[in-house]
């Protein structure tokens, strides 16, 4: 938790960016895992934590645009809770800390809302991504479940992102304590990952790293030979001489602020003369996107250059072949690069993800590109200082992709298809970085991870 000053100061900015009506911003609950009273690890919603740091279940706020009113809604512990728990701090004194005078009982927020409706009042509320908040507003809204994502207030989110995308300096030191944690998850997994070694091990210990940390994992831990899925959470396999490993995992520190990296090596310590090839076109196109990575630059464009970079090296290899520029423009690198480029990073690992993409993503200007790969670049638009984001360039080899591509020539022009054979059991490399955009341009956010071929593989040994 920040200082109250903090929190007020959010709250007043957001205010000042919504036009009239109240705010209605849900905590979380606890969520059961197989009976009630087992629960899984609890997680705040973000955009609460963000304007009131208030990190406990079953909490709800209004803020009354007008009026300046600010309530957050609340129990106290009862007798049983202390018995299990200990004694708890009571709500008037969590509210207080974060510059909040007034609290009620839960319950009374129906009456609150209730009031609001028959008064013709705007309501303003997030699109819900948990359950149980979405019952939740079903019951408050008289809304169906199906119809809440259409209802919910484009304004407050176009607010909400506005004010969550550019990071507080106190921000960037919480997503560089993220960042430490999870360095020292990837050079445990480089030492890590000999021989024989089951890739559960290797997940579990990098996982206990983040949970040492303070935290826990910002997502699921994708640790894999098979490096072409992109997102492999299956660990069951024991490392095999001469494969390639690929880790994608990051910490999520106890403010809740996040790290997202991914670093891929050689099982055995060496990688082979082809290996190497590859993963030094994917370090290119990871240092050319830093390179142009600069407040004013939209990250489509960044996108696109790091792609170009990819194509021009496979090129090289005599896997792609015709103009590069025209090869990227008809999208034929994202046979080997079906994704995008990066995403926001801060509370969230995807950050504001649940808010909508469209929103935090894209600006007026820049809009989504529907073209197999680019499509799901998830952070395309201008840059300012002050965001923070990832930047993950690759290079896969999928044979199920290949052999459609190859069976309905696809790109024919400018992929050389029979050269791909002795490729198809390569697996896949992705180079992930966190960056700070600057005044002037950018910059790794804490130490560099091992990233060259010859760091990686002395830090293996």
């Amino acid at each position: 938790m920040f200082n109250r000053e903090t929190y007020i100061s959010r709250r007043q900015k957001l205010k000042q960016k919504i036009s009239d009506g109240i705010i209605l911003l849900l905590g979380n609950v606890d969520s059961p895992m197989n009976y009630a009273d087992n629960t899984y690890y609890f997680r705040q919603d973000s955009s609460f934590l963000y304007f009131f740091g208030l990190d406990f279940q079953n909490l709800a706020a209004v803020i009354d645009v007008e009026s300046d009113e600010e309530i957050i809604f609340g129990d106290d512990a009862s007798i049983s809770d202390i018995i299990w728990m200990g004694p708890q701090i009571a709500l008037i004194e969590k509210a207080e800390k974060v510059g909040i005078a007034n609290t009620k009982p839960y319950k009374d927020l129906q009456s609150i809302v209730e009031k609001a409706i028959s008064s013709g009042r705007k309501i303003h509320f997030l699109p819900p991504f948990r359950a149980e908040n979405k019952l939740l507003l079903n019951e408050l809204l008289g809304l169906s479940v199906s119809k809440l994502k259409a209802y919910s207030s484009v304004e407050l989110i176009k607010a909400i992102v506005s004010l969550r995308s550019v990071k507080e300096i106190q921000e960037i030191a919480e997503i560089t304590k993220a960042c430490a944690v999870g360095y020292q998850m990837h050079v445990t997994a480089m030492k890590m990952a000999k021989v024989g070694v089951w890739e559960q091990s290797i997940a579990g210990t990098i996982e206990g790293i983040a949970n040492a940390g303070g935290g826990m994992v910002s997502f699921p831990v994708i640790l894999s030979q098979n490096g072409e899925t992109l997102h492999n959470h299956d660990h069951s396999g024991s490392l095999q001489n001469g494969r390639l490993l690929l880790v994608d995992a990051g910490a999520e520190v106890g403010s809740h602020y996040a790290s997202d990296f991914t670093r891929t090596m050689p099982v055995g310590g060496k990688f082979t003369q082809k290996q190497r090839e590859i993963y030094e076109i994917v370090l290119a196109a990871n240092n050319r996107a830093r390179e142009l990575t600069k407040p004013g630059s939209t990250y489509l464009s960044v996108h696109l250059a790091a792609a170009e970079v990819i194509a021009s090296g496979l090129k090289s290899l005599g896997l792609m072949k015709g103009d590069v520029k025209e090869a990227v423009a008809a999208g034929a690198h994202a046979l080997f690069m079906p994704h995008g480029l990066g995403h926001m990073l801060g509370i969230d690992v995807h950050d504001m993800e649940d808010l909508g993409q469209i929103y935090v993503g894209y600006d007026d200007e820049i809009r989504p590109v529907n073209q197999f790969g680019t499509a799901y670049l998830r952070m395309g638009r201008k840059l300012q200082p002050g965001f923070v984001i990832t930047n993950e360039p690759g290079i896969y080899f999928i044979p199920a992709l290949i052999e459609k591509w190859k069976a309905e020539k696809i790109n024919t022009d400018f992929i050389n298809f029979d050269r791909l054979d002795s490729y198809l059991d390569f697996g896949g490399i992705r180079l992930e970085d966190d960056i700070l955009v600057t005044e002037s341009g950018c910059e790794i956010i804490g130490d560099r991870i091992p990233i060259t071929p010859d760091e990686v593989e002395d830090m293996m040994r």
